[in-house]
């Protein structure tokens, strides 16, 4: 199953290369989510994003759990403003941005306000643009959406240039992961996700995770999936949480903090095209400059 795994994610090879800003980036935005909580999304995200930090890449994290923020607690952090402040139009994304470790920098959401935990068009609007004037300031966006399948989530999956599912072998994990495909697939017209399998014993069970969500998906929908990689349950997790510290900084040489790396790693050599997807996506204006410009 490792070589079939391997075939179906070698098939991007023939995927065009991505025009390249005369800065030599590209921005790669990516909606990390789940079909359900619990799955240990959060800490997904923060711990890729301190790897991909540490491979040298800029990253920011947006919170996109508008009624529940995490990203901040993860990290320990204590943010004045968040994107509450944004949406009401009292302070723009570079007052409420934070620093994380090995800097990387952060959009906090708030917690415990129902104003903004569905976004109107408006307000849509208004983020895409904010986000659109940093577009020189990072490589890698990494979106850390609320679980379930929320009209902000559909919205943040929509816009993102890719989507990374975060699931767990727990079969209501694997069946709310597909609910969530099939939501993005039907209605959103999005036929490609990325793959993570938290919390395994070893790598064959999350390959059986990926060989079970993509027999039903090819027999019900039209979506590719591919697998990026699992992440082991391990001990050391729980204390990172709670010491409110990234495991591969706190851990660097165990596995767990080695399989984040890897997922870097492999974020790093995937290629997009710089292509809009034909919806409204963060970045669109550098896409469509990029998808113009002469390869």
């Amino acid at each position: 199953m490792t070589d079939q795994a391997h075939t179906l994610r070698s098939l991007n090879a023939g995927q065009p290369t991505p025009a390249i800003a005369a800065d030599g980036r590209v921005t790669s935005v990516y909606s990390i989510t789940s079909g359900k909580g619990g799955v240990g999304k959060t800490a997904v995200v923060a711990n890729i994003a301190v790897a991909l930090g540490r491979l040298g890449k800029k990253v920011l994290i947006l919170d996109a759990d508008l009624g529940l923020a995490n990203i901040d607690v993860v990290f320990g952090l204590a943010p004045l403003y968040n994107l509450n402040h944004f949406f009401s139009g009292e302070r723009d994304l570079t007052d409420i941005m934070v620093e994380g470790p090995g800097g990387l920098r952060i959009l906090p959401a708030g917690s415990g306000v129902q104003s903004f935990i569905t976004l109107d068009t408006a307000q849509k609007l208004r983020l895409i643009e904010g986000l659109d004037a940093l577009h020189d300031a990072f490589d890698y966006v990494l979106i850390d959406t609320e679980a379930g399948i929320s009209e902000n989530v559909t919205y943040f999956n929509s816009a993102a240039q890719e989507i990374i599912l975060v699931t767990t072998p727990e079969p209501t994990s694997i069946t709310d992961a597909y609910a969530l495909m099939k939501l993005m697939s039907t209605r959103y017209h999005e036929h490609h996700f990325n793959l993570v399998v938290n919390m395994v014993q070893n790598e064959n069970e999350a390959l059986e995770v990926y060989k079970k969500l993509t027999k039903v998906a090819n027999r019900y929908l039209d979506v590719a999936i591919d697998y990026l990689g699992s992440i082991p349950a391990d001990r050391q997790m729980n204390d990172s949480i709670r010491r409110q510290r990234a495991i591969v900084e706190l851990h660097p040489n165990s596995k767990v903090a080695q399989a984040f790396t890897g997922l870097a790693a492999r974020l790093c050599s995937e290629l997009h095209p710089a292509l809009p997807k034909g919806n409204i996506q963060f970045f669109w204006k550098k896409l469509l400059r990029l998808g113009s410009a002469p390869r």
